[in-house]
């Protein structure tokens, strides 16, 4: 967009110290809701990698049966641990709207306890607590990378009013009061000069009448 050429005029002085007083005032309000997100990223940071190493642990409670997991005939335990569908909901944290677990749901347990051994049953709810903390893992994820990218959109936007807008604004109300004031000495000085003409031939006049 092209740069807008100001007027050295009184109305144009107004309208950049209207614009001024606009950024110095909204200022404020970026900047705290940068603090606001920054915070906002500590916290969910800190909830991810809580959630992370909770992962950590189920899957080394989980590795305790890999050599047992060959004995399943019969049973399709990938397919019993994995997700049927996850609820997700949508809340604000600092004004960025992001997602939130609420639920999730898992197929039904279609083999015989009788069948199968006595630990399947709890390898398989460790299994889907897996699955589960990895889903709340990746909507905590998907949290963070909104809330950097309003971050990162919020600073770019204190730096744009910050070191462009309001030093431009400030340099084109000194530019503009330095001609306003140039103007006002022409314009004092054009006059001194129009009444040292005027009353020189005032004068002037005044010396014919005599010498009439």
């Amino acid at each position: 967009m092209a740069k807008r050429k100001i007027k050295f005029t009184r109305t144009e002085l107004k309208h950049q110290r209207d614009a001024l007083a606009r950024f110095r005032r909204y200022l404020p309000t970026l900047k705290l809701k940068q603090q606001q997100v920054q915070s906002s990223i500590v916290q969910t940071r800190e909830i991810f990698r809580e959630k992370d190493a909770a992962v950590r642990t189920t899957e080394e409670t989980i590795s305790a049966y890999d050599g047992l997991f060959n004995d399943l005939a019969g049973v399709n335990f990938t397919k019993l641990a994995a997700p049927e569908s996850v609820n997700k909901s949508t809340h604000s944290i600092a004004g960025v709207y992001v997602p939130r677990f609420e639920a999730i749901s898992f197929p039904k347990a279609d083999f015989s306890l009788f069948a199968t051994a006595t630990w399947v049953d709890k390898a398989l709810a460790d299994s889907k607590q897996l699955n589960q903390q990895k889903v709340e893992l990746g909507i905590l994820q998907e949290c963070l990378d909104l809330l950097q990218a309003e971050l990162k959109k919020v600073m770019q936007r204190v730096n744009l009013f910050e070191k462009v807008m309001i030093p431009n604004t400030l340099e084109n109300i000194r530019r503009i009061r330095i001609a306003l004031g140039d103007q006002m000495t022409a314009g004092v000085a054009r006059a001194k000069i129009a009444k040292a003409k005027l009353e020189q031939k005032e004068h002037e006049g005044y010396k014919e009448a005599v010498v009439l």
